[in-house]
């Protein structure tokens, strides 16, 4: 188990050994940071983005919650945490992308699917089913289609990116970029089972994708 004292002695190993050896991109980014790319994660600690997508320190500006929602537009009172940063990562940061990532083995998504939580006191769960909440008409969609199922808890975790990236069309500063080609929207699925990334394509469908870029010279043997 890893505890803070332990992450003290993380830090003192990245100070002298990774902080050292990008001690350029160090000195680069305590001026500024410039990512292209926006990821929207779970706060599971089992799906760490940089990991997953093998980052370097500033390269992906990174917002993690329970089952990596994005609510509708609002602008009532309160404490909008995933709208401000989507704020400032669209319109300060003028990031180019932005990726909602989910993944399996989900325990916000299940309990938007087995509703676990409802009338529960915050404290007890109540907070978590006020959150996933904004999975309601997903999940009757997926009971609909699924009922309970095996296969329902997968496609829950499918339709909680749909809702995301649905979601995110509610914000007019993010359909602007959208409408002016500044920005791009990707849906992603982490599989814990067998650490597969699959993409959602245009089908709606999400599959495992190919390398943007493979060296030919890596695939096919040189002859002679």
């Amino acid at each position: 188990m890893t505890y803070f004292a332990d992450l003290v002695d993380g830090y003192h190993r990245f100070r002298t050994a990774d902080l050292r050896r990008q001690h350029d991109r160090w000195l680069k980014l305590r001026e500024s940071q410039e990512p292209k790319v926006m990821v929207i994660a779970c706060s599971d600690s089992r799906v760490e983005p940089a990991q997953v997508f093998d980052t370097l320190p500033g390269e992906i500006f990174v917002v993690r919650n329970v089952a990596a929602l994005v609510p509708p537009f609002e602008t009532r009172a309160g404490f909008h945490g995933v709208s401000a940063a989507l704020e400032f990562a669209v319109t300060k940061l003028k990031v180019e992308e932005i990726v909602v990532m989910g993944h399996g083995a989900c325990g916000g998504c299940n309990a938007a699917l087995t509703d676990v939580f409802r009338d529960a006191e915050p404290g007890e769960g109540g907070f978590v089913a006020s959150w996933v909440s904004i999975l309601d008409e997903a999940r009757e969609t997926v009971k609909a289609k699924y009922g309970d199922t095996a296969d329902a808890g997968r496609e829950m975790e499918y339709e909680a990116v749909r809702t995301s990236l649905k979601n995110l069309l509610t914000f007019p500063f993010v359909q602007r970029a959208l409408d002016d080609g500044s920005l791009k929207l990707h849906g992603a699925y982490f599989s814990l089972m067998d650490g597969e990334l699959r993409v959602l394509k245009d089908d709606g469908e999400f599959h495992f994708p190919q390398p943007a870029q493979v060296e030919t010279s890596v695939l096919t043997p040189a002859t002679s």
